[in-house]
């Protein structure tokens, strides 16, 4: 039995081959049936003819529902019209052999409603849709690793349960400890801090926990998030490794996902411009041009990027409020984005609107040694990153500051006291960074299993 990957046929042309899979589609015509084949690698026409087979095949394959399992054995024949793999090829099945027959299977052709298909997420992710999207997951995960492998970062395993908070008290989820009480980590940058003092450049990567009370499209509740972390390195040089960083998994996706791309209708000439320097911000240009944006829209202006085209998907004015001192939302980050064909930073934020850990500005203690990365198309922040306090005593003050209880922080403070340099570091959302480069409305398509506020089933 010369069993081939759908994938891999192409190699294959004039031979006979067997595939292993599932039944995604059927349609008859007199004594043609046309089975469309799925294992996971693609998806293959497998054209049964009545002549050619057995009665008990072709009845077989005639009646046969959407889902079952089975084997099928025939000969590789290149056909432009033929749906799949790369160039289109079928095959002219010369045995069937049915391994499970379906029940009827619940999504069919019509339209189902998002919690319909969220109900049935186990079988939605066969659909050719999640199936590329998910495919393109798998590839920016691998990229994730191959890029910071190849440059000397060392992966390290950090804590899912935490004594303390890293990001804010307010969003961590709660979990008995025996008589304890202990947190789901909301990142594992605390402990990377501890890690380059050993290796000099390190990386978690791994699922985090927020308790957010958000219904975006952009939020989950359960992530995966990549956080590398370097010692002496300062936000210029850190905002050099993230661009470089982005490429490589925008190009390689690109280059290794460029038939899941065209399912999904993707235009990637907008990726092919994700290509080094990004351009930057600072925070308080950032506020000067949201303020110019909105006042123009007030005045019903076009608002125009540098290179004279008008932006797409602008907010509601008023959704564009902001003054010096506060976050950016949604809004902000979709107007900002629209000015610019790749990923854009704003750096400098607020000290105040940032986490205890970031390294102010010495000449300006406001504003923190900060970086949101912000991919286009509004898909807003895909990278948050800083400069760290490397000095014990304005750490400990800025946990004051924050009223948090220095206790669960004494080992952090420790790294402060023994050989401190200045470090940096950034964490890339997984989810957002995949719905980004395929194109897609909302994260809960970026993850197998999407967590949300209202939905821990299935």
């Amino acid at each position: 039995m010369n069993v081939v990957p759908i994938r891999e046929l192409a190699r294959h042309v004039g031979e006979t081959v067997t595939l292993r899979g599932w039944l995604y589609n059927r349609t008859a015509k007199g004594k043609l049936v046309f089975l469309q084949v799925r294992d996971g690698s693609g998806i293959c026409q497998c054209v049964v003819f009545k002549p050619n087979v057995s009665d008990a095949v072709f009845q077989a394959a005639d009646k046969l529902p959407q889902e079952s399992s089975l084997i099928v054995t025939g000969t590789v024949r290149a056909d432009a019209r033929a749906p799949g793999v790369p160039g289109g090829y079928e095959l002219d099945v010369a045995s069937l052999e049915v391994i499970q027959r379906a029940e009827e299977y619940p999504i069919g052709p019509k339209e189902h409603g998002v919690e319909f298909l969220m109900d049935h997420r186990h079988l939605w992710i066969r659909s050719s849709r999640q199936w590329a999207v998910l495919r393109v997951r798998a590839t920016v995960m691998r990229a994730i690793r191959e890029w910071l492998d190849a440059h000397g970062f060392i992966e390290v395993t950090t804590p899912i349960l935490t004594p303390s908070a890293a990001e804010g008290t307010t969003t961590l989820f709660k979990v008995d400890y025996f008589d304890d009480t202990a947190y789901l980590a909301q990142t594992g940058q605390l402990y990377n801090e501890a890690g380059i003092f050993a290796f000099g450049k390190v990386y978690c990567f791994g699922p985090t926990f927020r308790a957010e009370r958000s219904k975006t499209r952009r939020h989950l509740t359960e992530f995966w998030m990549v956080e590398p972390e370097i010692a002496f390195c300062g936000l210029d040089e850190l905002l050099e490794i993230e661009e470089q960083f982005v490429t490589h998994i925008v190009q390689t996706c690109l280059r290794q996902n460029a038939e899941e791309l065209k399912l999904l209708g993707r235009d990637t000439s907008r990726l092919e411009r994700v290509v080094p320097p990004f351009p930057r911000l600072t925070y308080d240009e950032a506020i000067q041009t949201l303020q110019h944006i909105q006042a123009q829209l007030q005045a019903g202006q076009i608002v125009r990027r540098a290179d004279g085209q008008p932006l797409q998907d602008i907010p509601d004015p008023s959704l564009l409020d902001i003054t010096w001192g506060m976050d950016f939302g949604s809004p902000h980050e979709t107007a900002l984005t629209q000015l610019y064909d790749r990923p854009v930073f704003v750096t400098g934020f607020p000290t105040a609107v940032k986490a205890f850990y970031m390294q102010p500005y010495p000449d300006r203690p406001e504003v923190c040694k900060s970086a949101d990365l912000l991919a286009p198309e509004g898909y807003g922040e895909i990278i948050g990153g800083s400069e760290r306090i490397s000095d014990a005593a304005l750490l400990e003050q800025r946990l004051r500051e924050h009223g948090l209880p220095l206790e669960p922080y004494a080992w952090y403070l420790d790294l402060r006291r023994y050989g401190s340099v200045p470090h940096s570091g950034f964490g890339l959302g997984v989810e957002r960074t995949v719905a980004w480069i395929c194109g897609i409305e909302h994260v809960r398509e970026a993850s197998p299993f999407p967590r949300l506020l209202n939905r821990i089933y299935p």
